[in-house]
């Protein structure tokens, strides 16, 4: 399939176009939109076989937007990106979020590098409870993550507004051998 018509599929919720189905006029200019909005237009004709995997999540997440959500939900999609096409992801996401205010977006992630600068709640949860929820600023704080991962973490936000992250060097022993001291 095209990249074109994956994103069109979301109005169906088909996993191919359907047989003897063409969409509004309307329809396909919101396509080609949402493509141009999240950095694919010029990929609008490619095959979905030629894609990277970030150009694949971000046809995805066009298709997931067509027939105008209000949640868009966002399970680790930058999982397998390279450096560049995580930026890219994350700029389409920041993109999103200013030309669609309404809509509200979930992120999960294990990687605080991977929020886009737009977050504006976050919630820790640690064995399957909510260990912190609320604004960004209140909860992602270099305590709440290194009590989430039970493990020291320095958590610093740039003045972009991405975070960093970096855990504390543990020393490792090989079997048999007495723990270093750290």
């Amino acid at each position: 399939m095209r990249v074109r018509d994956v994103v069109l599929t979301g109005l169906t919720n088909t996993a191919a176009l359907v047989p003897r189905w063409q969409p509004a006029r309307e329809e396909a200019a919101r396509a080609d939109q949402l493509l141009a909005m999240l950095g694919m237009g010029d990929k609008a004709e490619s095959r979905w076989p030629t894609l990277s995997q970030g150009e694949r999540g971000r046809t995805l997440i066009a298709r997931a937007l067509m027939p105008r959500p209000r949640l868009l939900l966002l399970d680790e999609p930058a999982t397998g990106l390279d450096l560049a096409a995580r930026e890219q992801l994350l700029a389409s996401i920041d993109a999103l979020r200013a030309r669609h205010a309404s809509l509200a977006t979930v992120l999960v992630t294990h990687h605080l590098e991977e929020l886009p600068a737009t977050t504006t709640h976050a919630m820790l949860l640690r064995d399957g409870r909510c260990l912190a929820s609320g604004p960004v600023a209140d909860v992602l704080t270099s305590e709440l993550v290194s009590a989430c991962f039970d493990h020291p973490v320095r958590l610093v936000r740039s003045d972009d507004g991405r975070w960093a992250a970096r855990a504390a060097r543990v020393p490792v022993a090989m079997p048999g051998e007495p723990v270093p001291a750290a």
